[in-house]
């Protein structure tokens, strides 16, 4: 429904191509529109508020510290090594057997079973705090006893990719922190579709977005968080975000943003710039729907400052570019007629969303 919408808008925007442009535009002209309407004229003075598209990396809301801290948990397996007592260890020296015949298996209950001092609480502790732990009371039985303890096995903790990676997959967490960039790369990193300006992490049952490009190309560190155990990252397909090119212009169409900003200049450039033998240079319109408003924003292309200046513009999905035909009909006429199919578009975009 949504391409048909555009489709129509096209064709109804097409026959309009005989809107006649005058500036400046006068208090006068700007009162014949309705009152939601907001012209605006690009000039060197105002056009750096519009330099940033919203396409671009933007800088994610901090999920937590950074720091990491591995905690033990059941299923996770332990070799514990006493020195100058190879009895009570939990692994022989070169032994070939796997870790789970070897070592101390963390239970259900968050507990395994050490020699002489019973049972001893691994979960939701470091290795640190076992080791002390262990150490302490061994010293009823082992003068100064000298204890190692490493993580043999991780099987306790997990984050899960799935979505647009090229090998969706879980991954175990260890004491080496784990960020959303190295979980990326691990699952065979992104696909040709995927989308990494909105990947969610579903942590806690609450769900953050974060732009990866952020961390790529602009080196927001909270762009790459640490990911913790239960975490589900989802790298949704890229959506398709569009400007439209209509009117007097050389090969009217459409503008893909979803891959990289486009700026009004390289949009008009890329379709073969305007009809010069019938495109108003001083009619360049951009027609932007917000929901209180509708911003029509004008550009004279009549002159090289005009082109520069929209070298520094950014298009917007659901931009509107629309080259007026000279010189039969004012300007207003033209706005007048377009808006409806404007807001009809805008409408269904965010009835889409």
């Amino acid at each position: 429904m949504k391409r048909a919408v555009f489709t129509i808008a096209f064709m109804f925007l097409a026959a309009c191509s005989d809107g006649f442009t005058t500036f400046p535009i006068t208090r006068e002209q700007q009162e014949q529109l309705d009152e939601n309407v907001t012209i605006i004229r690009l000039t060197e003075s105002n056009i750096s508020s519009y330099m940033v598209s919203a396409t671009q990396p933007q800088a994610a809301q901090v999920l937590g510290s950074s720091r990491w801290e591995y905690k033990l948990g059941a299923g996770d397996i332990l070799h514990v090594t006493v020195f100058g007592h190879p009895d009570l260890g939990g692994v022989a020296n070169g032994s070939d057997k796997p870790a789970s015949q070897t070592g101390f298996t963390v239970q259900s209950d968050g507990r395994f079973y050490y020699p002489y001092i019973g049972d001893v609480i691994a979960a939701n502790r470091t290795v640190q705090d076992v080791r002390d732990d262990i150490a302490g009371r061994l010293a009823k039985y082992v003068n100064d006893p000298q204890v190692e303890v490493r993580v043999a096995e991780y099987n306790s903790q997990r984050v899960f990719l799935n979505g647009e990676v090229k090998a969706p997959n879980t991954q175990r967490l260890s004491v080496v922190p784990l960020s959303l960039l190295e979980a990326v790369n691990a699952a065979g990193g992104l696909t040709e579709d995927a989308d990494p300006g909105r990947i969610t992490i579903q942590r806690n049952g609450y769900i953050a977005r974060v732009d990866l490009t952020g961390f790529l190309e602009r080196g927001y560190r909270q762009n790459n968080p640490v990911l913790r155990n239960g975490d589900i990252v989802n790298v949704p397909p890229r959506r398709t975000l569009e400007a439209f090119l209509l009117g007097e212009i050389s090969k009217p169409s459409t503008v893909d943003l979803s891959k990289e900003p486009v700026t009004l200049t390289q949009a008009l450039t890329r379709q073969g710039g305007l009809r010069e033998a019938r495109a108003d240079a001083r009619g360049v319109f951009v027609f932007r729907a917000a929901p209180a408003t509708t911003y029509v924003y004008q550009l004279e292309t009549s002159s090289p400052a005009g082109l520069l200046l929209g070298t520094r513009f950014m298009l917007e999905p659901g931009d509107v570019v629309y080259v007026t035909r000279s010189p039969l009909q004012k300007w207003n006429d033209t706005i007048t007629r377009i808006l409806p199919t404007v807001n009809a578009v805008y409408s269904v975009d965010r009835i889409a969303e």
